[in-house]
């Protein structure tokens, strides 16, 4: 947890300079084209949250993370034609145990929480239209 908001740029910065490093070198729109949205869509978010940070505002990284991965798990089950009815239910229980944690712990407040969740959601939802 860092105090202040400014700490947050250098690493924001890193984690998006390593994921596009990643799709670059790594994983690639041809070979995986929903692993490599669900990553551009992680560096959108990233970027997101490093540009809100110069503004001196804080969104919970914790629920853009998994927020993200909730987004993706139920469009690649539509994808894919697979029904993980339990990975999905425990993906959404987690957003709600994430969301509820770092409010007791003092770490957000709702608005940030629901900044984080949005952050996390729509460039995963915008993206999908490219791999669905």
């Amino acid at each position: 947890m860092v105090t202040k908001v400014s700490q947050r740029k250098i690493p924001l910065f890193l984690q998006s300079l390593l994921l596009i490093i990643l799709i670059t070198k790594s994983i690639t729109v041809e070979e995986l084209p929903e692993l490599f949205y669900f990553y551009l869509g992680s560096i959108i978010s990233s970027l997101l949250a490093l540009l809100l940070a110069f503004f001196h505002k804080k969104a919970s990284l914790h629920m853009l993370g998994i927020s993200s991965l909730t987004i993706f798990c139920i469009f690649c089950s539509i994808r894919f034609q697979y029904k993980p009815v339990m990975l999905i239910s425990v993906l959404l229980l987690l957003n709600g145990l994430v969301a509820s944690s770092r409010l007791y712990m003092k770490a957000h407040t709702p608005k940030e929480l629901l900044l984080g969740y949005t952050i996390g959601i729509l460039p995963q939802l915008f993206l999908t239209i490219f791999w669905l």
